[in-house]
């Protein structure tokens, strides 16, 4: 083909310009792949954006939804404090005003028993306050902080496929538009909540057969609350095979939740919210903390099945929170569970960056400490739905420090090695043999109502 003269002026100026279009695609290409990705933006993939854009690396987080968003999951526990101040995040908290809480409290549905656990009183326990949260604005403030820090945050982008290999990760999401485009990172981190994006996709979930629950719930004015620093605890009802929840939120806003098995519903004549009313209402201590509540939203209904994945971890990818594990929420260990994962997960990202290598010896590491830590906590959730255990944890004695032990775990203390997990050990043992041959006072669940006046009231000693 032959040129005209002036078409072979033009030839330098058109190949120069194909070369620096070739640079800026090929810059492009490389500035696209990122140190970590982040499948989700709520607490888990917040906290782990944060730990990873502090430490200066490349992060992006792909969240589905638009924050605010409603939410469920409102009680922190005081450890979650810890790693809110190493992110950098906890003068933004202490701003926003968010309610403190100071312990909690599980009283018997027909009045007869009530115990208060006060985390300060704990031997073992090192932070002696939480907070009470809207997770609408507590999860922005969260996201709004990884971006403010650092991370690059997408929100309305659907992630429909990950892969991974030796070398990298490959994900593919779908933006509000409709339109894919495919985003590359030397890692991945799934924080995708109960979505649990990569175990479904690899089909790794396994239900607990014992935890097949329903939780509805609400937010409510004019429910009557403790004085003092008691007004922000966690309360907790205990009936027969099933509890409510109360979450002070606001001065005014309180969450108030009912957690029970499926089947019951499912055989429950009427709505679910027909079931949540007469329930409280046959309870005499919600009845006098409920009595002049004021419906002030909907009310939600959803399944509560506790679970966990059968792995942790992938290659090059790890599962944090509720994408590692979900459990019934009667102990309010999941947000702190999925900072406390997320929190790991930067650390073995981190490190992997720094020596070039793919992070697999601690992948490992960081899933036998996240297994141990879910453990915990779910000898507890599946020990509360049984007689036994409940009438141990409400008649708590000071021996071997068993009541700090227990206090210093539902404030998340997971960091306390030995001292606290023969300790744990013991008093599951005792649990166990009181099933048999009982070492503290019997307890009914029985309608039988009992006055304010008569009721025994204890305080988990120190």
């Amino acid at each position: 083909m032959f040129f005209s003269h002036g078409r072979r002026a033009r030839l330098p100026l058109l190949l120069s310009r194909l070369v620096c279009d070739a640079i800026v695609l090929f810059h492009f290409s490389m500035e696209a792949e990122y140190d970590a990705l982040i499948i989700g933006g709520g607490p888990g993939g917040s906290t782990a954006a944060s730990y990873l854009a502090k430490a200066g690396r490349r992060v992006l987080v792909l969240e589905k939804e638009h924050f605010p968003r409603f939410h469920i999951g409102e009680s922190l526990l005081p450890y979650n404090r810890r790693i809110f101040d190493e992110i950098g995040v906890l003068p933004k908290l202490e701003a926003a005003g968010l309610t403190k809480k100071y312990g909690a409290q599980f009283h018997l549905g027909n009045g007869s028993k009530a115990l208060s656990l006060c985390f300060r009183n704990g031997r073992f326990t090192r932070e002696p306050m939480a907070y009470q949260v809207e997770r609408s604005m507590f999860d922005h403030l969260l996201l709004q902080h990884a971006a403010s820090i650092g991370a690059d945050v997408r929100q309305g982008w659907t992630v429909t496929r990950s892969v991974t290999n030796a070398e990298r990760v490959e994900v593919e999401a779908r933006g509000e538009n409709g339109a894919s485009q495919s985003f590359r990172a030397k890692f991945l981190i799934d924080a995708s909540g109960r979505g649990n994006f990569t175990g479904n996709q690899q089909g790794l979930r396994e239900i607990d057969p014992n935890l097949k629950k329903v939780a509805i719930f609400a937010h409510f004015c004019g429910v009557k609350l403790d004085a003092g620093d008691k007004r922000g605890d966690t309360v907790i009802i205990r009936l027969e095979k099933k509890w409510f929840w109360i979450i002070p939120l606001t001065t005014e806003k309180v969450s108030v939740g009912l957690v029970m098995d499926r089947e019951e519903l499912q055989r429950a004549r009427g709505e679910p919210e027909e079931v949540f009313d007469a329930t409280w209402r046959a309870s005499l201590p919600l009845r006098e903390r409920m009595d002049e509540a004021r419906l002030v939203s909907q009310i939600y209904t959803t399944s509560d099945f506790s679970y966990k994945n059968r792995t942790f971890v992938g290659q090059r990818l790890l599962r944090v929170g509720d994408a590692a594990g979900f459990m019934d929420p009667i102990f309010s260990s999941g947000v702190y569970l999925a900072c406390y994962s997320a929190k790991l997960a930067a650390e073995v990202v981190g490190r992997a960056l720094q020596g070039g290598g793919d992070g697999s010896r601690d992948m490992r590491r960081y899933e036998k400490k996240v297994y141990r830590a879910m453990e915990f906590y779910w000898d507890m959730v599946n020990g509360f739905y049984t007689t036994p255990f409940m009438e141990m944890f409400m008649s708590p004695r000071n021996k071997f420090s068993l009541p700090s032990a227990i206090t210093a775990v539902l404030a998340g203390e997971l960091e306390g090695g030995w001292k606290m997990s023969w300790r744990m050990k013991v008093f599951f043992w005792l649990v166990k043999l009181h099933a048999r041959w009982p070492l503290v006072p019997r307890i009914s669940f029985c309608a039988n109502e009992v006055p304010s006046e008569k009721r025994e009231a204890v305080e988990l000693p120190a």
